[in-house]
């Protein structure tokens, strides 16, 4: 499958994507197909038991994902409105790691928002966790929320990805 890697911002302190967060996950981003895709490994920073990440490091990494696959596909500035997870195994520490989201079938598209899945994998693809989110675009009145130099970025951003992912659009 070809990857299609998504560029980024850098120079932000988000904890999922930021390039400027010594603490972050500083994750990068690829489309495979109808998946946005983002390969990790976790370390001792992030454990709850030994061994173990802690579940709210999982639960940012698919809401991170999820929102990586908003912005990929849909080219929209949005918030997470509501998230459900679901832990499947426990998430290993030091080893590779595979974050995928994707529209949800019917995702619910209109002016207001979509719906999104997403879900760890291990290095062998089994799933150890996933989750659902509704994700509800900002309208232009609510744009003010987002600093202006950021959302200049972003807009060029949207505009990048769009040509990486359709090249007709010059």
């Amino acid at each position: 499958m070809d990857r299609i890697a998504i560029p980024k911002i850098e120079g932000y302190h988000c904890f999922g994507c930021g390039s400027r967060n010594p603490q972050g996950l500083n994750m990068s981003f690829y489309v495979a197909g109808d998946s946005v895709r983002s390969d990790l490994i976790l370390n001792a920073h992030h454990v709850g038991w030994e061994g173990i990440a802690h579940g709210g490091i999982v639960s940012t990494i698919l809401d991170e994902i999820m929102g990586w696959t908003v912005i990929a596909f849909k080219r929209v500035f949005f918030v997470t409105r509501s998230m459900e997870v679901r832990y499947l195994r426990p998430v290993p520490i030091d080893e590779p790691l595979t974050a995928l989201g994707q529209l949800a079938d019917g995702d619910g598209s209109g002016p207001g928002g979509c719906r999104v899945s997403g879900a760890l994998l291990d290095g062998q693809g089994s799933r150890l966790a996933e989750a659902r989110a509704d994700m509800a675009y900002l309208s232009p009145k609510r744009l003010h929320m987002i600093p202006a130099q950021y959302r200049i970025e972003m807009e060029r951003l949207f505009g990048e990805i769009g040509r990486l992912l359709d090249p007709s659009r010059g």
